[in-house]
């Protein structure tokens, strides 16, 4: 049985990698309920999902503890990083998003998805 803390992973054919990013909201307890609602299945624009596939991205999590953010983005191995997050920031709907959820965030407000999620190196891994 899954706890509340317990989440199936999706399998993919082939292999992927993984980025792990983390970001800051503003310390603003409405307002980080707001930032949550905005990121539900009923609220999240169809353009924004649309456009995080269509750059390539197969799978896209956000976790939070607090005001801090984690986001875990699983892509096809020859995924380019840079390349795909220029794309996805001139995306319809794409910057009003950046701009609509901007207000919560502790960064820049004028800053891409791309400037405002901080990619995380990773320190540990439980080899086989």
């Amino acid at each position: 049985m899954e706890s509340l803390f317990s989440y199936k992973i999706k399998n993919f054919e082939g292999k992927t990698k993984r980025f792990c990013q983390t970001l800051k909201l503003k310390d603003d307890a409405d307002g980080i309920e707001k930032y949550v609602e905005w990121h539900s299945k009923e609220k999240l624009w169809k353009e924004v999902r649309d456009g995080i596939r269509e750059v390539g991205i197969l799978e896209m999590e956000i976790y939070r503890y607090e005001n801090l953010l984690f986001m875990i983005v699983e892509t096809p191995e020859d995924f380019d990083w840079e390349a795909s997050m220029a794309r996805l920031a001139t995306l319809p709907r794409q910057e009003e998003w950046e701009r609509t959820v901007a207000e919560y965030q502790d960064c820049n407000p004028d800053d891409t998805s791309a400037g405002k999620w901080k990619l995380m190196e990773r320190i540990f891994h439980l080899y086989d």
